[in-house]
C-alpha cells in the first residue's frame, strides 16, 4: 500500500499563509504516515522553504494566468502547472482558502475526498459544489483555531494556543547579511516600524506615522526601521521626510532578510498586513494598529502583544466587549479611508509599555 497523500491548497497572501501554518504542523504530526504537498502561488513559495512537514510544494500562477490570459504560451503554462498538481495523486485536497477558484483547484487534482470551510467561514459560497465535505469552525476565536478546525475534521489533533508552529525559513545567508548591514549602519537595537497594508481602511494615516517616528527620534535606546516593499516606498520616504528623521530609515528587504532582520527587532509596529503576522510567527513583541478587521481573529496572540482597535469601527459600542461587524471576506470598504481613531499619543505609550514588557521578560 503506497503513502496517504494530502494536498494543502492555501495559495496566498503571506498573512493567510503564515495562519495555515499551524494547522499543516498539526496535521502532519498527527498523521506521520501521510505525504503533504503545498500548492501555493509561485511569489509566496519561498515562505514554505524547508518546511519538515511539506516535503513538496506545487508553485502555481494563477495571478500571472489572468494578467497572460491572451499570450499564447499561457495555455502551455497552466497545463504543466495543473498537471504537476495531479501528478501528486492526492487522496485527500484540504482547501484553507474558500475562493471558487482554490475549491476547483482541489477538484482538478483528482483528490476523492476534497474538505473545505462552510457557512460564512466559506469566501465564495459557490466553492461549496467541489467539496465533498464542509467544516463550519463554530466557537473559533482566531483564524489559526479555525484553519486547525480542518484538519481536525480529518484526523489531526487540537493544539493549544501556546502550542502553534510557524516553520518559516531560515536563511543563513539572509542573516548574515543582514546582520552585516546592520553592523555597517551602527545598529544595535531596534524598532520595525511598517506602515503599508493590503487595503487603506487597514493602514494609519502616513502623517500619524510620520509624527510617531519624529518623537521616537528622541529614544536613543532604539533605531526605527521602516520597512515595506518597493510600490510603498514612495511613501515611506514621505513619512520619514515629514519626520524630519535624522535616524529612522527605510528599510528594504527581500522576504528572507525581513524574516532574519524581525527575528532580530526589539519591536514590530504596524497593521494587519503580512509583516505584521510573520512578526507574530517568530515571537518579536508587538504593538498592532487594527482598524475594520478584529485582532481577536487575526492578531497577535502572545500574552504581552497590543493591539489598538480603532474606537469608531463600525459595531463597537464603548466599554462594550461585543465583537465588530469586520469585513473579512469580502473586503467591503476596503479603501474606504486610513484608521482615524487611533491616536499617536496612544501608540506611543503601547510603545512604551510593551518595551517594558520585554525587557522585564
Amino acid at each position: 500500500m503506497g503513502l496517504f497523500r494530502i494536498l494543502v491548497i492555501r495559495l496566498s497572501s503571506i498573512g493567510d499563509i503564515v495562519h495555515t501554518l499551524p494547522a499543516v504542523a498539526a496535521l502532519a504530526e498527527s498523521l506521520p504516515e501521510a505525504e503533504i504537498a503545498w500548492a501555493v502561488e509561485r511569489r509566496y513559495a519561498e515562505l514554505l522553504e524547508g518546511n519538515p512537514h511539506v516535503p513538496r510544494v506545487v508553485p502555481l500562477d494563477t495571478l500571472g494566468w489572468r494578467k497572460r490570459w491572451t499570450s499564447a504560451g499561457t495555455p502551455r503554462e497552466i497545463a504543466g502547472e495543473l498537471g504537476e498538481l495531479r501528478g501528486f495523486r492526492a487522496d485527500l485536497a484540504i482547501d484553507f482558502q474558500g475562493l471558487i477558484k482554490s475549491a476547483v483547484l482541489a477538484r482538478l487534482s483528482g483528490a476523492p475526498r476534497r474538505v473545505g470551510f462552510g457557512g460564512q467561514w466559506l469566501r465564495e459560497s459557490l466553492a461549496r459544489a467541489f467539496y465533498t465535505e464542509s467544516v463550519e469552525a463554530r466557537g473559533r476565536c482566531h483564524v489559526v483555531e479555525e484553519n486547525l478546525a480542518l484538519v481536525e475534521r480529518v484526523g489531526a489533533r487540537p493544539v493549544a494556543r501556546q502550542h502553534w508552529r510557524f516553520p518559516l525559513p531560515v536563511s543563513d545567508e539572509a542573516a548574515g547579511r543582514v546582520k552585516e548591514r546592520l553592523a555597517r549602519l551602527g545598529i544595535e537595537r531596534f524598532l520595525v516600524i511598517n506602515p503599508g497594508g493590503g487595503w487603506m481602511s487597514k493602514r494609519w494615516a502616513p502623517e500619524r506615522y510620520a509624527e510617531l517616528i519624529g518623537e521616537l527620534e528622541h529614544q536613543a535606546r532604539y533605531t526605527p526601521l521602516v520597512t515595506g516593499s518597493p510600490a510603498e516606498e514612495p511613501t515611506i520616504r514621505e513619512i520619514l521626510e515629514r519626520a524630519q528623521a535624522r535616524r529612522a530609515q527605510y528599510y528594504p528587504s527581500t522576504v528572507s532578510e525581513y524574516i532574519a532582520l524581525i527575528r532580530r527587532a526589539s519591536l514590530f509596529v504596524g497593521g494587519d498586513t503580512g509583516p505584521l503576522h510573520l512578526a507574530v510567527a517568530v515571537g518579536t513583541p508587538i504593538v498592532a494598529i487594527y482598524g475594520p478587521t478584529n485582532p481577536a481573529r487575526n492578531g497577535p496572540f502572545a500574552p504581552g502583544d497590543i493591539a489598538i482597535w480603532n474606537q469608531k469601527a463600525e459595531g463597537r459600542k464603548t466599554g462594550s466587549e461585543a465583537p465588530l461587524q469586520t469585513h473579512w471576506h469580502n473586503k467591503e470598504g476596503k479603501n474606504s479611508a486610513f484608521i482615524s481613531d487611533v491616536s499617536v499619543d496612544a501608540v506611543r505609550a503601547a510603545i512604551e509599555q510593551r518595551l517594558a514588557a520585554a525587557d522585564g521578560a
